[in-house]
Formats: structure tokens, C-alpha cells, sequence
């Protein structure tokens, strides 16, 4: 994939500044959307008219042959070891990069708003300009997503669909003992459920570093993982976001069950959820606001008399997050969908996923990702929704 990089081309002469420079390992999604180099050790990437890299001599030769980059040096070239034995390998690295960007006639480079602190202050020491980016503006290029980067999103969301209906199917065979599910002979536990889910998503060549199986109180809190048995008559949250290993790519869905009987409340809420994501939904197209397709949601809980963030922002229960969020090479990244969202676009992919939440009731939750159109939104997400099984 080539991405389109003149809006940060724009960027950096507006600015008066020779190059973008960044030095991370590509778990950093910038590094690795600007060199298309995927590495777990930093490297430097100057991106002026043309993308240069300085890799270690380990990654030379993948370098040359993996990333989009027009040259490829390697730290050997600037007598690294030579600078490390005299300065040490703090003091090396800022005059190893001012050479490489004297060779690229970059005086004067804009990074990053999280670039190491003390390389900016060793390249400003050097005679480097080094300033800091704040608008976004490699985060905004990469909101904007491909026809092949959306196709990687859809085909991550193809295997999270494969994982819940693993998770579905544990919650449908499981049997019942004093109010908690069974399986196998043994008490069903998020921790069991959350394995299945990752085993099943290694089989597609995704992997995760967490995901949520949450039941009851614990489902209260969005964020809370989830422990223990599972119970009957309980909401349980399950809350999947797998990445890609082949493309990086993430996808992302959100599903909330109940084994047995749900509360009134609890059915009542997960109605109310159902919704509030249509009203989402409805609300998405290109020129809406990130913040607009967010009051949607807020408005059909509201208007059920339940607090929100929006209109009351020290509430601890009701619906107490964003509406969503932009997924790509991060599990969070641009557009949001929430009070601050700025504009949508054609190609921005969002997941849209209300919730509502207060200990005595458990939580409720249901997302799906879908990618702006010209005519609307597109649904990447193709998995029903089943709030009670029995």
C-alpha cells in the first residue's frame, strides 16, 4: 500500500521544515504507516519529498527489501560503535541522526508530539530545528482509510466474528449449577472463555493483547477485563479486538448476552442500547460530525430519563463513554465519536458502541464497525445480535 502523503507534504512547507522524523519501533502505527517497515527495534525514518531510512545492521537488509523507503542506511555508516565508545549510547544517537540528516539536507525537522525527549534536545544541541507536531496530521492522513486498507479491516472483522460465535457457543452449551455455568464438568470463567477466544483467533492469524468477558458487577466497568465464574441472569459483555498478524490491521465488536432470564432493567437497557447504536447509525455520513453522530446516541438515553457524560459529566452510571472510535492500525486512533469529534469523512472506519452501566445492574454494550461512504455508512460487521440465550 502506497498512502497518500501530500497533506503531510503541505504540512511540513507551510512549516518551513526540511523532513518528518520519526524514531520508534513499528509498534508505533505512525513509524510503521510512514516507512511500511515492520521491526521490533526503533529505526529512523526522514520522510521529506522521498521516505529515508537508518536501520541497525540486522534490519539493512529486510529494509531494503520490506519498506517503502527510497534509501535505506545503516547506523555502520555513521561509525555508530566509534560514537557509543566515546559518548556513550545516549550521547551517540542524536549525532549519528544529525549526520544522516546532514546527507539528506534536513536542517530542520518537525517530530512527533511524544519523540524522545532527550534525542530532541541532543539534535537541537547539535544545531538540528526540531519541533514538535501537535495538529494530528499523520493520525488525520491515516483516518482516512484505503480500499485495501478497509478490506484488511473487513477481513480482521471476518475472524472477531469467528471468535465471539466460539464464545456464543461455550455460553449455549454450558449447563447450570446454583447459578453458575458449566462446562466440561467445571465452573465456565472469563478467563476460560477469553482463552477460547484467543485460540480461536490464532487459528485465523490474528492476535490480542486483551479482551473483555465481563459478567455482572464487573460489567459495570467498561474497561474491566472480567474474572471469575460466570452466572446466570447476568449480563455478560464480551468485547473482542483482534489485529491482524499479516496486515496489522485491527477489527473490533462488542456483544452482550445473558444466560437464563435478564432484570427488567437489564432488558430494558439493552433495548435502550439497540437503539441508541441505530440512532448512531443513522446519523453517519460524510460532513456529520464526529460530536453529532455522539449526541444521537446520547439523546435516546436521555430521553429515557438516564444520565449521560453529555448531561451530567460526574456520573458514574448510565452511559459513562464516547460513542466510538476510529480502528485501523491502533484499536483507538481517529475519527472519534464523542462531544469533541470532528468531521467525517469517506474512508474514515468507526466502531459505534453505547453502552450503559451501574453495578446493581451490570452492564450492556453492543458494537459494530462500520466504514463512512459517499451515500452514507457501510456495516463491516456481520454478526447478529442475541441478548438472551437459553
Amino acid at each position: 500500500m502506497e498512502p497518500d502523503l501530500s497533506e503531510l507534504d503541505a504540512f511540513l512547507d507551510e512549516n518551513g521544515a526540511d523532513g518528518y522524523l520519526i524514531e520508534a519501533d513499528s509498534t508505533d502505527s505512525d513509524q510503521l504507516y510512514l516507512s511500511g517497515f515492520d521491526a521490533p527495534d526503533s529505526f529512523v525514518t526522514l520522510h521529506m519529498d522521498e521516505t529515508h531510512l537508518l536501520v541497525s545492521g540486522l534490519e539493512y537488509g529486510r529494509a531494503r527489501s520490506e519498506s517503502r523507503a527510497e534509501t535505506v542506511s545503516r547506523y555502520a555508516d555513521y561509525g555508530y560503535r566509534e560514537k557509543v565508545e566515546e559518548y556513550g549510547p545516549i550521547g551517540a544517537k542524536p549525532r549519528l541522526i544529525a549526520e544522516f540528516l546532514a546527507d539528506h539536507d534536513a536542517g530542520r525537522v518537525v517530530v512527533p508530539a511524544r519523540f524522545p525527549l532527550a534525542l530532541a534536545d541532543g539534535l537541537r544541541e547539535l544545531d538540528v530545528g526540531v519541533s514538535a507536531e501537535t495538529d494530528d496530521v499523520l493520525t488525520g492522513i491515516r483516518a482516512v482509510k484505503t480500499d485495501e486498507e478497509i478490506d484488511s479491516i473487513r477481513e480482521a472483522q471476518r475472524a472477531n466474528e469467528e471468535a465471539m460465535h466460539t464464545a456464543e457457543t461455550l455460553l449455549e452449551e454450558a449447563s447450570v449449577e446454583e447459578g453458575v455455568l458449566q462446562h466440561g464438568g467445571e465452573p465456565l470463567t472469563s478467563e476460560r472463555v477469553r482463552r477460547e477466544i484467543e485460540i480461536a483467533l490464532l487459528r485465523l492469524d490474528c492476535a490480542l493483547d486483551e479482551t473483555i468477558v465481563s459478567c455482572g458487577a464487573d460489567a459495570a466497568d467498561p474497561h474491566d477485563r472480567g474474572s471469575g465464574p460466570l452466572h446466570t441472569d447476568e449480563t455478560i459483555v464480551i468485547d473482542v479486538f483482534p489485529r491482524s498478524k499479516e496486515t496489522n490491521y485491527h477489527a473490533d465488536m462488542t456483544r452482550t448476552f445473558v444466560v437464563g432470564e435478564p432484570s427488567e432493567t437489564a432488558r430494558e437497557w439493552y433495548d435502550l442500547t439497540a437503539e441508541a447504536k441505530e440512532a448512531a447509525l443513522e446519523a453517519i455520513e460524510p460532513g456529520v460530525t464526529g460530536a453529532e453522530v455522539h449526541a444521537a446516541a446520547c439523546e435516546v438515553y436521555e430521553e429515557a430519563g438516564l444520565p449521560t457524560l453529555r448531561n451530567d459529566e460526574s456520573t458514574e452510571t448510565g452511559f459513562i463513554h464516547s460513542t466510538g472510535h476510529g480502528i485501523g492500525l491502533d484499536v483507538h486512533e481517529l475519527p472519534r465519536l464523542s462531544e469533541s469529534g470532528g468531521e467525517l469523512e469517506p474512508g474514515h472506519v468507526v466502531t459505534v458502541e453505547p453502552g450503559l452501566y451501574d453495578p446493581e445492574v451490570g452492564g450492556v454494550r453492543i458494537e459494530d464497525l462500520v466504514v463512512v461512504r459517499e451515500d452514507g455508512y457501510e456495516n463491516l460487521t456481520d454478526y447478529p445480535e442475541e441478548f438472551v440465550i437459553n
